[in-house]
């Protein structure tokens, strides 16, 4: 049972960590063994699901009952998951997956190698009749581009050999797609064979994905069209510039141009001194291995060196033979019989980003599952993020925030909320009622709490916070540092946090003149900053809130001469609002508080 128990926390600790991103997952047993692999729009979700209660099919049960370990790869697309699983299942023959026959493989598109060159859509390749290009796991769109390239380009449409010297010999003659226009019959010499080549030419480079010289081609020939009032015709053209725009080339998982390769990325992980190495091996131009491993740095070695290490253990941990080995960055280590390749552009500069972004990823799973089993380690690794976007003398471990709020001045308070360790210290935040300012003065209200509160804390001795981030701009900065630094002179830093025209928390400011620090608004630090600047913002307002009520509720009662705290109370708690104690009778009001006490409230409200 306590068996079990682990396996259960070890997955769960897994799923919990897993990118909400696409990709392919696989579920391994005891001895090893990949038993399914899926695919996922949202990784987290769909493994997440496995593990529901509520599933009620007995063979997803028994499927969960014998897994062991999850591994996944991360992709850009969910075509991109779908293209991976398909490879993964005709790979791995999972037990649990229904296998995949080669007749329901996805399409490509073939270019024949012929003087007059084809184009049409197959599931079959080889290699002597053409160049493909795909596969295709949305099939609409490879249908949508074909068409395209039949409206754009019309390559000929029969299955037929056409040879150059045939032509001459008149040997040819056109058939019905010539009448109707969707061959411009090279057969016969009506098209030249220069220019129907460079069609295909031009048709080869939209199915590399290069379609932006030909959507800005036809959007100006569109915008002529409709200039020239030919309405029709632009509107033809701007289907065409429609199907182009959504088309999607082809997916970066799979390319029929790359067979037999390995691919390797390095990533650093500075604060832990370790770097993962990420493998993935490509055959018959499909991924079929993707696996990461963490190596230790035990003498400072370099990325060089590491992958120099790593290359030859994983090639001889899965037996890889490829002759052709892709890595990020130059080696002197050299192989002998494989030849290293650092990629610029293309499929392979593809393939390369795409084990980086599995690299990177990965070093993310395994730094939060290491701070879920020891909170403290990302709290300090948070702390030591901050202190060097700011390159602060130490670690802010106490960081304090103010923020204000009135209404027109009315019922004017502050609020400081502490934040240690960047959690919330609850006991140490403090509510503050505005004395000396009169009317809306956010400046000099914020002046005035900044003072009371580090005047008093420099009396009793208690230790100052390591950082003070105002909730707004410059002006609040400035303001700040006037009391801290001019009139207390205290040496403590300052920040802020700007927001944009949307009321939405966009820059950290900090230094004197105060000046934007770089940091990615969606990192974990910067949400760590707008967490503090909310918790001050809604623990001001919910002091103003407070104290706004119970002006608006008891001040008639505090007006009528004789009535003290006491009384007031009891009258609330019998009658919960003023206007039902205005509203009560006498001999009601007497039940409560007394005959005395009740004649005098009861003349000063109907008096009034």
């Amino acid at each position: 049972m306590a068996d079990k128990q682990e396996v259960r926390d070890r997955l769960k600790n897994i799923v919990d960590n897993m990118p909400e991103q696409p990709g392919s997952y696989q579920y391994w047993d005891e001895d090893g063994v990949i038993i399914y692999v899926g695919k996922a729009k949202n990784l987290k979700r769909r493994v997440a699901s496995y593990f529901h209660r509520e599933v009620d099919r007995f063979k997803t049960k028994v499927l969960v009952s014998k897994i062991r370990n999850i591994t996944y790869t991360v992709v850009k697309t969910e075509e991109d998951a779908l293209l991976l699983e398909n490879s993964l299942i005709k790979k791995y023959k999972p037990r649990y997956n229904v296998l995949l026959k080669d007749g329901k493989t996805y399409p490509s598109i073939c270019v024949t190698n012929e003087p007059l060159p084809r184009i049409f859509k197959t599931r079959t390749i080889n290699r002597k009749w053409g160049t493909y290009f795909g596969p295709y796991s949305n099939v609409a769109s490879m249908v949508a581009m074909l068409e395209v390239i039949k409206k754009l380009f019309k390559p000929r449409p029969c299955n037929m050999p056409i040879l150059p010297d045939k032509i001459k010999e008149g040997k040819y003659k056109p058939c019905l797609k010539y009448h109707i226009h969707i061959c411009d019959a090279p057969c016969i010499g009506k098209q030249s064979l220069e220019d129907y080549q460079q069609k295909i030419t031009m048709a080869r480079e939209i199915l590399k994905g290069n379609t932006r010289d030909l959507l800005r081609q036809l959007t100006e020939e569109m915008m002529k069209r409709a200039a020239e009032l030919r309405f029709e015709e632009a509107e033809n053209i701007k289907q065409l510039v429609a199907l182009l725009d959504n088309y999607c080339a082809k997916s970066e998982v799979v390319s029929h141009t790359i067979n037999n390769i390995d691919v390797f990325s390095i990533t650093n992980d500075d604060h832990r001194g370790t770097a993962f190495v990420n493998y993935m091996h490509v055959t018959n131009g499909s991924i079929n291995q993707a696996f990461t491993i963490e190596y230790k740095r035990k003498l400072e070695e370099s990325d060089a060196e590491l992958l120099a290490l790593a290359i030859p253990e994983i090639r001889e941990r899965f037996k890889s033979s490829a002759r052709e080995v892709i890595v990020p960055i130059p080696l002197e280590w050299k192989p002998e019989g494989v030849e290293l390749f650092i990629p610029q552009r293309g499929d392979k500069k593809h393939l390369l980003e795409l084990s980086e972004m599995n690299g990177r990823q990965y070093k993310v799973d395994r730094m939060k599952q290491t701070e879920k089993l020891n909170p403290e380690q990302r709290q300090t690794r948070l702390m030591k993020e901050l202190q060097m976007a700011l390159k602060l003398p130490k670690l802010p471990f106490q960081i304090e925030c103010f923020d204000n709020s009135n209404i027109s001045g009315s019922d004017a308070v502050a609020a400081c909320v502490v934040f240690k360790g960047m959690r919330p210290s609850k006991k140490d935040y403090r509510k503050y009622n505005i004395k000396t300012v009169v009317g809306p003065d956010d400046y000099a209200s914020m002046q005035e709490v900044v003072r009371r509160r580090y005047s008093r804390m420099q009396e009793e001795g208690t230790p100052l916070p390591d950082l003070i981030i105002t909730d707004g701009g410059k002006g609040q900065m400035e303001v700040v540092r006037q009391v801290v630094e001019d009139e207390l002179h205290l040496d403590i830093a300052i920040a802020g946090l700007a927001k944009d025209d949307r009321h939405r928390t966009n820059e950290l400011l900090f230094g004197f003149p105060p000046v934007v620090i770089g940091m990615k608004t969606d990192s974990e630090l910067f949400h760590i900053l707008a967490q503090i600047q909310d918790e001050v913002h809604r623990y001001a307002i919910q002091f103003h809130r407070d104290k706004r009520s119970k002006h608006a509720l008891k001040s008639e009662l505090d007006e009528i001469k004789g009535i003290g705290p006491k009384t007031r109370d009891a009258l609330l708690k019998k009658f919960h609002s003023v206007k039902r104690i205005r509203s009560a009778s006498l001999e009601e009001l007497t039940d409560v508080v007394g005959a005395a006490k009740a004649k005098i409230i009861f003349e000063a409200f109907h008096n009034s």
